[in-house]
Protein backbone atom coordinates (compact mmCIF):
# COMPACT_ATOMS: atom_id res chain seq x y z
CA UNK A 1 0.00 0.00 0.00
CA UNK A 2 3.04 2.18 0.56
CA UNK A 3 4.85 1.22 -2.05
CA UNK A 4 6.04 4.05 -4.77
CA UNK A 5 4.27 3.76 -8.25
CA UNK A 6 6.01 5.44 -10.75
CA UNK A 7 3.69 7.16 -13.68
CA UNK A 8 4.99 8.99 -17.00
CA UNK A 9 4.83 12.56 -16.68
CA UNK A 10 1.94 12.92 -19.29
CA UNK A 11 -0.31 10.34 -17.21
CA UNK A 12 0.13 12.12 -14.17
CA UNK A 13 -1.08 15.49 -15.86
CA UNK A 14 -3.97 13.53 -17.18
CA UNK A 15 -4.93 11.84 -13.72
CA UNK A 16 -4.74 15.50 -12.54
CA UNK A 17 -6.54 17.54 -15.32
CA UNK A 18 -9.73 14.32 -14.57
CA UNK A 19 -9.75 14.76 -10.82
CA UNK A 20 -10.14 18.85 -10.81
CA UNK A 21 -12.84 18.00 -13.90
CA UNK A 22 -14.87 16.24 -11.57
CA UNK A 23 -14.14 18.71 -8.71
CA UNK A 24 -15.23 21.57 -10.26
CA UNK A 25 -18.26 19.34 -12.05
CA UNK A 26 -19.45 17.91 -8.78
CA UNK A 27 -18.71 20.65 -5.89
CA UNK A 28 -17.76 24.04 -7.65
CA UNK A 29 -19.99 24.24 -10.45
CA UNK A 30 -23.34 23.65 -8.34
CA UNK A 31 -21.94 26.32 -6.37
CA UNK A 32 -21.32 28.58 -8.85
CA UNK A 33 -24.82 27.81 -10.08
CA UNK A 34 -26.55 27.96 -6.90
CA UNK A 35 -25.54 31.56 -6.16
CA UNK A 36 -26.00 32.76 -9.67
CA UNK A 37 -29.28 31.27 -9.38
CA UNK A 38 -30.21 33.06 -6.18
CA UNK A 39 -29.32 36.33 -7.91
CA UNK A 40 -31.07 35.92 -10.74
CA UNK A 41 -33.95 34.99 -8.91
CA UNK A 42 -34.00 38.26 -6.72
CA UNK A 43 -33.45 40.37 -9.50
CA UNK A 44 -36.69 38.15 -11.21
CA UNK A 45 -38.85 38.91 -8.01
CA UNK A 46 -37.62 42.85 -8.39
CA UNK A 47 -38.89 42.67 -12.50
CA UNK A 48 -41.96 41.24 -11.77
CA UNK A 49 -43.10 43.64 -9.10
CA UNK A 50 -42.69 46.34 -11.98
CA UNK A 51 -44.68 44.16 -14.71
CA UNK A 52 -48.55 44.43 -15.06
CA UNK A 53 -48.18 40.73 -16.50
CA UNK A 54 -45.46 38.63 -14.69
CA UNK A 55 -43.22 36.20 -16.32
CA UNK A 56 -43.96 33.02 -16.56
CA UNK A 57 -42.27 29.76 -14.69
CA UNK A 58 -42.59 27.78 -17.95
CA UNK A 59 -40.99 30.66 -19.74
CA UNK A 60 -37.77 30.39 -16.90
CA UNK A 61 -37.73 26.27 -17.42
CA UNK A 62 -34.25 25.19 -18.96
CA UNK A 63 -34.58 24.54 -22.12
CA UNK A 64 -33.61 20.76 -22.33
CA UNK A 65 -36.79 20.44 -19.72
CA UNK A 66 -39.22 22.07 -21.97
CA UNK A 67 -38.07 19.87 -25.11
CA UNK A 68 -38.46 16.78 -22.66
CA UNK A 69 -41.45 18.02 -21.87
CA UNK A 70 -43.02 18.50 -25.11
CA UNK A 71 -41.04 15.62 -27.09
CA UNK A 72 -42.87 13.25 -24.45
CA UNK A 73 -45.95 14.50 -24.08
CA UNK A 74 -48.67 12.19 -24.61
CA UNK A 75 -50.09 13.61 -27.76
CA UNK A 76 -47.19 14.30 -29.50
CA UNK A 77 -45.99 10.49 -29.05
CA UNK A 78 -49.60 9.20 -30.16
CA UNK A 79 -48.56 11.23 -33.00
CA UNK A 80 -45.42 10.16 -33.28
CA UNK A 81 -46.46 6.51 -33.54
CA UNK A 82 -49.33 7.47 -36.08
CA UNK A 83 -46.31 9.27 -38.21
CA UNK A 84 -44.72 5.68 -38.03
CA UNK A 85 -47.37 3.72 -38.92
CA UNK A 86 -48.31 5.81 -41.90
CA UNK A 87 -44.80 6.11 -43.12
CA UNK A 88 -43.49 2.48 -42.36
CA UNK A 89 -40.27 3.99 -40.56
CA UNK A 90 -39.70 2.31 -37.31
CA UNK A 91 -40.91 4.18 -33.88
CA UNK A 92 -37.54 5.20 -33.00
CA UNK A 93 -37.19 7.31 -35.60
CA UNK A 94 -40.49 8.78 -35.88
CA UNK A 95 -40.00 10.02 -32.12
CA UNK A 96 -36.34 11.13 -32.95
CA UNK A 97 -37.78 13.41 -35.53
CA UNK A 98 -40.76 14.86 -33.09
CA UNK A 99 -37.95 15.69 -30.67
CA UNK A 100 -35.97 17.13 -33.27
CA UNK A 101 -38.94 19.49 -33.94
CA UNK A 102 -39.23 20.20 -30.57
CA UNK A 103 -36.29 21.54 -30.19
CA UNK A 104 -36.40 23.50 -33.18
CA UNK A 105 -39.60 25.28 -31.84
CA UNK A 106 -38.81 25.47 -28.24
CA UNK A 107 -37.26 28.60 -27.29
CA UNK A 108 -34.66 29.53 -24.81
CA UNK A 109 -35.67 32.48 -22.68
CA UNK A 110 -33.31 34.98 -21.19
CA UNK A 111 -34.78 37.84 -18.70
CA UNK A 112 -31.08 39.40 -18.98
CA UNK A 113 -30.95 39.19 -22.13
CA UNK A 114 -34.61 40.49 -22.91
CA UNK A 115 -35.31 43.01 -20.67
CA UNK A 116 -31.61 44.00 -19.88
CA UNK A 117 -30.64 44.40 -23.87
CA UNK A 118 -33.71 43.28 -26.10
CA UNK A 119 -35.97 45.93 -25.06
CA UNK A 120 -33.42 48.74 -24.73
CA UNK A 121 -32.11 48.12 -28.35
CA UNK A 122 -35.72 48.29 -29.41
CA UNK A 123 -36.06 51.27 -28.49
CA UNK A 124 -33.35 52.66 -29.39
CA UNK A 125 -33.50 51.21 -33.06
CA UNK A 126 -37.55 52.27 -33.09
CA UNK A 127 -36.56 55.77 -32.20
CA UNK A 128 -33.33 56.17 -34.67
CA UNK A 129 -35.68 54.91 -37.74
CA UNK A 130 -38.87 56.62 -36.66
CA UNK A 131 -41.19 59.23 -34.15
CA UNK A 132 -42.92 56.55 -32.67
CA UNK A 133 -46.56 57.09 -31.72
CA UNK A 134 -49.62 55.36 -29.92
CA UNK A 135 -52.79 56.02 -32.02
CA UNK A 136 -55.35 54.64 -29.59
CA UNK A 137 -54.95 51.73 -26.50
CA UNK A 138 -58.40 50.95 -25.36
CA UNK A 139 -59.73 51.59 -21.68
CA UNK A 140 -60.93 48.19 -21.66
CA UNK A 141 -57.20 46.71 -21.80
CA UNK A 142 -56.76 48.06 -18.30
CA UNK A 143 -59.95 45.68 -17.29
CA UNK A 144 -58.29 42.00 -18.80
CA UNK A 145 -58.46 39.69 -16.21
CA UNK A 146 -54.45 39.19 -14.42
CA UNK A 147 -54.48 35.77 -14.73
CA UNK A 148 -55.44 35.52 -18.33
CA UNK A 149 -53.56 34.45 -21.35
CA UNK A 150 -53.23 37.46 -23.50
CA UNK A 151 -52.38 37.08 -26.79
CA UNK A 152 -51.22 40.00 -28.95
CA UNK A 153 -53.04 39.59 -32.89
CA UNK A 154 -51.47 42.31 -35.25
CA UNK A 155 -51.16 42.86 -38.99
CA UNK A 156 -47.92 42.82 -40.14
CA UNK A 157 -46.83 45.27 -41.89
CA UNK A 158 -42.64 45.25 -41.77
CA UNK A 159 -39.81 42.86 -39.91
CA UNK A 160 -39.87 46.12 -37.63
CA UNK A 161 -42.91 45.26 -36.33
CA UNK A 162 -41.03 42.55 -33.58
CA UNK A 163 -38.67 45.38 -32.49
CA UNK A 164 -41.87 47.87 -32.52
CA UNK A 165 -44.42 45.82 -30.18
CA UNK A 166 -41.23 44.41 -27.89
CA UNK A 167 -40.86 47.96 -26.56
CA UNK A 168 -44.28 49.29 -26.77
CA UNK A 169 -44.84 46.59 -24.30
CA UNK A 170 -41.79 46.05 -22.71
CA UNK A 171 -43.81 47.97 -19.46
CA UNK A 172 -46.57 45.48 -19.08
CA UNK A 173 -44.59 41.63 -20.15
CA UNK A 174 -42.34 39.42 -22.00
CA UNK A 175 -43.63 38.55 -25.24
CA UNK A 176 -43.19 35.30 -27.17
CA UNK A 177 -42.92 35.25 -30.76
CA UNK A 178 -43.80 33.56 -33.22
CA UNK A 179 -40.87 33.82 -35.82
CA UNK A 180 -40.73 32.26 -39.34
CA UNK A 181 -37.51 31.09 -41.10
CA UNK A 182 -36.51 34.36 -41.41
CA UNK A 183 -34.89 34.30 -38.59
CA UNK A 184 -33.59 30.86 -38.57
CA UNK A 185 -30.08 32.12 -39.52
CA UNK A 186 -26.89 32.32 -36.73
CA UNK A 187 -26.68 34.13 -34.93
CA UNK A 188 -29.41 36.06 -34.72
CA UNK A 189 -31.48 32.23 -34.17
CA UNK A 190 -29.78 32.95 -30.85
CA UNK A 191 -30.35 36.30 -29.75
CA UNK A 192 -33.97 35.48 -30.95
CA UNK A 193 -34.46 31.93 -28.77
CA UNK A 194 -32.83 33.93 -25.99
CA UNK A 195 -36.09 36.67 -26.40
CA UNK A 196 -38.58 34.17 -26.17
CA UNK A 197 -39.54 33.63 -30.13
CA UNK A 198 -40.12 30.38 -31.08
CA UNK A 199 -39.75 29.07 -34.86
CA UNK A 200 -42.47 27.87 -37.05
CA UNK A 201 -42.38 26.59 -40.85
CA UNK A 202 -45.36 28.53 -41.89
CA UNK A 203 -45.64 26.69 -44.88
CA UNK A 204 -45.07 22.72 -43.88
CA UNK A 205 -47.67 19.93 -44.35
CA UNK A 206 -45.79 17.48 -41.77
CA UNK A 207 -48.70 16.22 -39.54
CA UNK A 208 -46.18 15.69 -37.40
CA UNK A 209 -44.25 18.75 -37.20
CA UNK A 210 -48.10 20.52 -37.31
CA UNK A 211 -48.66 18.52 -33.82
CA UNK A 212 -45.81 19.29 -32.20
CA UNK A 213 -46.28 22.94 -32.99
CA UNK A 214 -49.77 22.70 -31.50
CA UNK A 215 -49.09 21.05 -28.45
CA UNK A 216 -46.14 23.82 -28.01
CA UNK A 217 -48.73 26.31 -28.41
CA UNK A 218 -51.29 24.79 -26.47
CA UNK A 219 -48.82 24.14 -23.37
CA UNK A 220 -47.33 27.82 -23.77
CA UNK A 221 -50.94 29.33 -23.36
CA UNK A 222 -52.19 26.63 -20.19
CA UNK A 223 -49.17 28.00 -18.49
CA UNK A 224 -50.47 31.66 -19.02
CA UNK A 225 -47.06 33.23 -21.89
CA UNK A 226 -47.48 36.10 -23.28
CA UNK A 227 -47.78 35.97 -26.62
CA UNK A 228 -47.64 37.86 -29.59
CA UNK A 229 -48.84 36.64 -33.46
CA UNK A 230 -49.77 37.92 -37.05
CA UNK A 231 -52.41 36.11 -38.00
CA UNK A 232 -51.96 37.25 -41.85
CA UNK A 233 -49.21 34.57 -41.88
CA UNK A 234 -46.56 37.16 -44.10
CA UNK A 235 -45.86 40.83 -44.60
CA UNK A 236 -48.75 42.49 -46.20
CA UNK A 237 -47.63 42.68 -50.20
CA UNK A 238 -50.79 45.52 -50.71
CA UNK A 239 -50.88 47.21 -47.70
CA UNK A 240 -53.98 46.45 -46.45
CA UNK A 241 -55.16 44.35 -44.21
CA UNK A 242 -55.22 40.39 -44.86
CA UNK A 243 -57.45 37.91 -43.98
CA UNK A 244 -56.48 35.65 -41.08
CA UNK A 245 -54.65 31.93 -41.35
CA UNK A 246 -56.18 30.15 -38.91
CA UNK A 247 -53.30 27.46 -38.05
CA UNK A 248 -51.74 29.22 -34.86
CA UNK A 249 -55.82 30.49 -33.98
CA UNK A 250 -56.97 26.85 -34.28
CA UNK A 251 -54.62 25.17 -32.31
CA UNK A 252 -55.16 27.74 -29.31
CA UNK A 253 -59.17 27.01 -29.47
CA UNK A 254 -58.41 23.23 -30.10
CA UNK A 255 -56.49 22.72 -26.73
CA UNK A 256 -58.57 25.13 -24.63
CA UNK A 257 -61.57 23.87 -22.01
CA UNK A 258 -64.14 25.69 -20.06
CA UNK A 259 -61.83 24.77 -17.34
CA UNK A 260 -58.93 26.31 -18.46
CA UNK A 261 -58.03 29.73 -17.93
CA UNK A 262 -59.11 32.74 -20.02
CA UNK A 263 -57.30 33.31 -23.40
CA UNK A 264 -57.89 36.80 -24.06
CA UNK A 265 -57.09 38.32 -27.53
CA UNK A 266 -55.35 42.06 -28.00
CA UNK A 267 -55.85 43.82 -31.64
CA UNK A 268 -52.71 45.39 -32.16
CA UNK A 269 -52.49 47.87 -35.84
CA UNK A 270 -49.84 48.65 -36.76
CA UNK A 271 -48.94 51.31 -39.81
CA UNK A 272 -45.64 53.45 -40.86
CA UNK A 273 -44.95 56.17 -43.17
CA UNK A 274 -42.26 54.41 -44.41
CA UNK A 275 -42.47 50.31 -44.45
CA UNK A 276 -38.47 49.66 -45.23
CA UNK A 277 -39.06 46.61 -47.45
CA UNK A 278 -41.63 48.52 -49.63
CA UNK A 279 -40.13 47.80 -53.15
CA UNK A 280 -39.27 44.19 -52.17
CA UNK A 281 -43.24 43.17 -51.44
CA UNK A 282 -44.66 45.70 -54.20
CA UNK A 283 -42.59 43.66 -56.45
CA UNK A 284 -43.22 40.24 -54.99
CA UNK A 285 -47.11 41.05 -55.10
CA UNK A 286 -46.63 41.76 -58.83
CA UNK A 287 -44.40 38.45 -59.60
CA UNK A 288 -47.47 36.42 -57.64
CA UNK A 289 -45.23 34.90 -55.18
CA UNK A 290 -43.93 35.30 -51.79
CA UNK A 291 -39.87 34.78 -52.56
CA UNK A 292 -38.39 38.02 -52.18
CA UNK A 293 -34.90 39.55 -53.22
CA UNK A 294 -32.10 38.81 -50.54
CA UNK A 295 -29.78 41.45 -51.08
CA UNK A 296 -27.23 41.65 -47.71
CA UNK A 297 -24.71 43.47 -48.99
CA UNK A 298 -26.81 46.48 -50.54
CA UNK A 299 -29.04 46.59 -47.63
CA UNK A 300 -25.99 47.01 -45.49
CA UNK A 301 -24.86 49.73 -48.09
CA UNK A 302 -28.27 51.96 -47.11
CA UNK A 303 -27.61 51.10 -43.97
CA UNK A 304 -24.68 52.73 -43.63
CA UNK A 305 -25.54 55.69 -45.63
CA UNK A 306 -29.19 55.98 -42.92
CA UNK A 307 -26.67 55.69 -40.17
CA UNK A 308 -24.21 58.69 -41.33
CA UNK A 309 -26.87 60.73 -42.18
CA UNK A 310 -28.76 60.42 -38.92
CA UNK A 311 -25.69 61.03 -36.99
CA UNK A 312 -24.67 63.86 -38.61
CA UNK A 313 -28.49 65.16 -38.13
CA UNK A 314 -29.07 65.09 -42.58
CA UNK A 315 -31.84 63.28 -41.73
CA UNK A 316 -34.55 62.58 -38.90
CA UNK A 317 -35.25 59.43 -39.89
CA UNK A 318 -38.10 57.98 -41.99
CA UNK A 319 -41.12 59.69 -40.84
CA UNK A 320 -43.74 58.37 -38.12
CA UNK A 321 -44.48 54.82 -36.90
CA UNK A 322 -47.91 54.46 -35.21
CA UNK A 323 -49.35 51.69 -33.18
CA UNK A 324 -53.12 51.39 -31.98
CA UNK A 325 -54.27 48.80 -29.43
CA UNK A 326 -57.90 47.67 -29.23
CA UNK A 327 -60.46 46.22 -27.25
CA UNK A 328 -59.49 42.41 -25.97
CA UNK A 329 -61.48 39.37 -27.20
CA UNK A 330 -62.13 36.97 -25.15
CA UNK A 331 -62.11 33.10 -26.67
CA UNK A 332 -64.46 32.04 -23.34
CA UNK A 333 -66.48 34.57 -24.25
CA UNK A 334 -66.69 34.01 -28.19
CA UNK A 335 -66.46 30.64 -27.66
CA UNK A 336 -69.63 30.61 -24.82
CA UNK A 337 -71.81 32.71 -27.51
CA UNK A 338 -71.73 29.62 -30.09
CA UNK A 339 -68.40 31.86 -32.61
CA UNK A 340 -66.14 29.61 -34.48
CA UNK A 341 -62.77 29.31 -35.17
CA UNK A 342 -63.29 31.20 -38.72
CA UNK A 343 -65.75 33.50 -36.97
CA UNK A 344 -62.92 34.21 -34.62
CA UNK A 345 -60.39 34.89 -37.66
CA UNK A 346 -62.92 37.75 -38.75
CA UNK A 347 -63.31 39.06 -35.94
CA UNK A 348 -59.63 39.88 -34.93
CA UNK A 349 -58.78 40.56 -38.25
CA UNK A 350 -61.21 43.60 -38.49
CA UNK A 351 -60.51 44.59 -34.87
CA UNK A 352 -57.04 44.55 -36.18
CA UNK A 353 -58.15 46.93 -38.85
CA UNK A 354 -60.38 49.21 -36.97
CA UNK A 355 -57.18 50.16 -34.98
CA UNK A 356 -54.26 51.24 -38.00
CA UNK A 357 -53.39 54.51 -37.26
CA UNK A 358 -53.64 56.84 -40.51
CA UNK A 359 -50.56 58.32 -40.91
CA UNK A 360 -49.42 61.31 -43.27
CA UNK A 361 -47.85 59.63 -45.90
CA UNK A 362 -50.32 57.16 -46.81
CA UNK A 363 -53.11 59.58 -45.83
CA UNK A 364 -51.07 61.65 -48.97
CA UNK A 365 -51.26 58.76 -51.46
CA UNK A 366 -54.74 58.45 -51.06
CA UNK A 367 -55.74 61.55 -51.46
CA UNK A 368 -53.95 62.01 -54.41
CA UNK A 369 -55.39 59.47 -56.36
CA UNK A 370 -54.50 60.03 -59.90
CA UNK A 371 -53.09 63.31 -59.63
CA UNK A 372 -54.19 66.89 -58.67
CA UNK A 373 -53.77 70.50 -60.40
CA UNK A 374 -52.84 71.94 -57.18
CA UNK A 375 -51.63 72.16 -53.74
CA UNK A 376 -55.00 73.80 -52.75
CA UNK A 377 -56.41 71.07 -54.39
CA UNK A 378 -54.98 67.81 -52.70
CA UNK A 379 -55.47 69.90 -49.32
CA UNK A 380 -59.28 69.88 -49.91
CA UNK A 381 -58.95 66.51 -50.86
CA UNK A 382 -57.57 65.63 -47.52
CA UNK A 383 -59.97 67.64 -45.50
CA UNK A 384 -62.69 65.63 -47.17
CA UNK A 385 -60.95 62.66 -46.83
CA UNK A 386 -60.11 63.60 -42.98
CA UNK A 387 -63.53 64.21 -42.47
CA UNK A 388 -64.65 60.74 -43.71
CA UNK A 389 -62.06 58.70 -41.82
CA UNK A 390 -63.12 60.62 -38.70
CA UNK A 391 -67.14 60.25 -39.21
CA UNK A 392 -66.01 56.24 -39.80
CA UNK A 393 -64.14 56.16 -36.28
CA UNK A 394 -60.69 55.55 -38.37
CA UNK A 395 -57.35 56.03 -35.86
CA UNK A 396 -55.80 59.44 -36.85
CA UNK A 397 -52.25 60.49 -35.87
CA UNK A 398 -51.39 63.76 -37.83
CA UNK A 399 -49.17 66.28 -36.52
CA UNK A 400 -51.03 68.58 -34.13
CA UNK A 401 -50.26 71.47 -36.30
CA UNK A 402 -53.00 71.09 -38.43
CA UNK A 403 -54.03 69.45 -41.73
CA UNK A 404 -51.54 71.92 -43.80
CA UNK A 405 -48.72 69.99 -41.91
CA UNK A 406 -50.15 66.58 -42.41
CA UNK A 407 -49.71 67.20 -45.90
CA UNK A 408 -46.77 68.82 -45.92
CA UNK A 409 -45.36 66.13 -43.97
CA UNK A 410 -47.11 63.28 -46.23
CA UNK A 411 -46.13 65.08 -49.43
CA UNK A 412 -42.64 65.93 -49.28
CA UNK A 413 -41.37 62.04 -48.68
CA UNK A 414 -43.32 61.03 -51.69
CA UNK A 415 -41.58 63.97 -54.04
CA UNK A 416 -37.89 63.25 -52.46
CA UNK A 417 -38.83 59.43 -53.01
CA UNK A 418 -39.80 59.91 -56.82
CA UNK A 419 -43.31 58.94 -56.30
CA UNK A 420 -44.90 61.92 -57.04
CA UNK A 421 -43.72 64.43 -59.18
CA UNK A 422 -43.34 68.60 -58.52
CA UNK A 423 -46.44 68.98 -60.56
CA UNK A 424 -48.77 66.99 -58.24
CA UNK A 425 -48.58 64.11 -60.60
CA UNK A 426 -47.73 60.47 -59.78
CA UNK A 427 -45.11 58.69 -61.96
CA UNK A 428 -46.15 56.21 -63.96
CA UNK A 429 -43.28 54.07 -62.80
CA UNK A 430 -44.05 54.03 -59.19
CA UNK A 431 -47.81 53.98 -59.36
CA UNK A 432 -47.74 50.35 -57.77
CA UNK A 433 -45.43 51.89 -54.41
CA UNK A 434 -47.98 54.70 -54.67
CA UNK A 435 -50.92 52.27 -54.24
CA UNK A 436 -49.23 50.29 -51.75
CA UNK A 437 -49.54 52.96 -49.35
CA UNK A 438 -53.03 54.40 -50.45
CA UNK A 439 -54.32 50.55 -49.58
CA UNK A 440 -53.58 50.92 -46.32
CA UNK A 441 -56.09 53.96 -45.53
CA UNK A 442 -59.46 52.86 -45.34
CA UNK A 443 -61.70 53.43 -48.46
CA UNK A 444 -64.84 55.90 -47.17
CA UNK A 445 -65.64 56.75 -50.75
CA UNK A 446 -63.84 60.49 -50.98
CA UNK A 447 -60.85 59.92 -53.01
CA UNK A 448 -59.87 57.11 -55.69
CA UNK A 449 -56.86 55.04 -55.06
CA UNK A 450 -54.15 55.21 -57.71
CA UNK A 451 -53.95 52.20 -59.79
CA UNK A 452 -51.34 49.76 -60.39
Amino acid sequence: MMRTVELPLWLFLLIIAFAVTSFVLHFLFPSVRWFFRRRAEKALSRLNARLDRKIDLFKLAQRSDMVARLAYDQKVVEAAMLHAAETGVPGEVAFEEAHRYAREIVPGFSATVYFGFGTRAAKWLSRLLFRVRVGKVDRALERIDPKATVIFVMNHRSNVDYVLVTWLVAGRSAVSYAVGEWARVWPLSALIRSMGAYFIRRGSRNALYRKVLARYVQMATEEGTTQAMFPEGGLSLDGRVGPAKLGLISYIVEGWTPLSRDVVFVPVGLAYDRVLEDRVLVEAAQSGTRRFRNRPLWVALHALRFLWARFRGRTKGFGTAAAGFGAPVSLRDHLAAGGTVEALGERLMAAIAAVVPVLPVPLVAKALGEGTASRDELLARVEALVGGLTAAGAVLKLPPQGLGAALDEGLAPLIRRGLVSEGLQPVAAERALLAFYAASVPDIGVAATPQT
